[in-house]
């Protein structure tokens, strides 16, 4: 199957995150044990998590770019929504996660145990953590938008989410240093903070997904804006039965036009191809239009226009 510019910056963008996500692990898992701190072996687990995650694009984005065959008559494009979802559960229950292992340590100072410090090492992996991942957000992001990808989008995310982790990671562990023993507690409270984050960004990246699953209709803004293509077109009298959805990156559009009765089918047909060629000059050379032509009703019954 031959690789469509789309997917040639897909893979870039997505192969260059999996590298800093890699470098970010090992790194951050280093600093967590060496540096005793909680708060930045969940950011390293964050960071697994992101590499996870790039791994999940490659292969979905890759599926979601063929062409619609026997079994798929409207494409793949729904394997980039599977994608997006993945990685949004994937980052709840992170998030989830760090939450509980955050509470469990609050919990156990208020019942008098005693916290390690952290170190300077593990520190300074956050302020590192805190550069490298907006960068690769801001790249990544910009990518997603250019090529319209949800999936690429969502990974772009959770790049960010891991660079919110890391500042509060830094400043729990900041504080915990600077502030003596009595504020050691600052390090689980930080991933605590942190992973309310991360799972705020994970349901925002699952409400799209599950609506576009449920065949969710596209926003009503855009169907009158489709609406209004269809009308634009000489001889087109009314646009009823507009039905919508998002197939991944795309849309899917059908519609039934009514059109005066007397037209020959020669150019009633002309007329529908064009509806569909400005709705696609609009919406992307992708997008599925299915348009059903009828003649106007007088009195309610079909009729020829003379």
């Amino acid at each position: 199957m031959k690789t469509t510019k789309r997917e040639k910056d897909i893979l870039h963008v997505t192969i260059y995150g999996g590298i800093v996500n890699v470098l970010l692990l090992v790194f951050k898992f280093m600093a967590g044990v060496v540096g005793q701190s909680s708060a930045m072996l969940a950011d390293a687990v964050h960071s697994l998590s992101d590499f996870a995650t790039d791994v999940v694009v490659l292969f979905f984005v890759r599926f979601s770019g063929k062409p619609q065959d026997k079994d798929h008559g409207y494409g793949h494009g729904k394997y980039e929504t599977l994608a997006t979802a993945v990685i949004g559960a994937v980052l709840m229950i992170v998030g989830l996660d760090i939450l509980w292992g955050g509470v469990e340590n609050v919990v156990s100072v208020c019942r008098g145990a005693t916290l390690p410090e952290p170190g300077m090492l593990a520190f300074w992996a956050a302020v590192v953590s805190i550069l490298l991942k907006e960068i690769t957000y801001q790249i990544t992001v910009r990518v997603g938008k250019k090529v319209g990808s949800q999936a690429v989008i969502a990974n772009a995310w959770h790049h960010r989410s891991d660079a919110f982790s890391s500042i509060g990671t830094a400043l729990g562990i900041g504080g915990a240093i600077a502030l003596g023993e009595e504020w050691h507690v600052l390090d689980p409270i930080a991933a605590v903070v942190v992973s309310i984050f991360i799972i705020k960004v994970a349901a925002q990246l699952l409400r799209p997904c599950i609506d576009e699953l449920t065949e969710k209709s596209l926003p009503e803004e855009i169907e009158n804006e489709i609406e209004q293509t269809a009308l634009h077109i000489d001889g087109v009298s009314e646009v009823h039965n507009l039905r919508t959805r998002r197939i991944g990156s795309r849309y899917a559009i059908e519609m039934h036009v009514r059109m005066e009765g007397n037209l020959t089918l020669l150019e009633a047909h002309e007329k529908s191809s064009r509806i569909e060629r400005e709705l696609k000059v609009k919406y992307g050379g992708n997008t599925h239009v299915g348009i059903h032509v009828e003649p106007v009703k007088v009195n309610g019954v079909y009729a020829l226009n003379k």
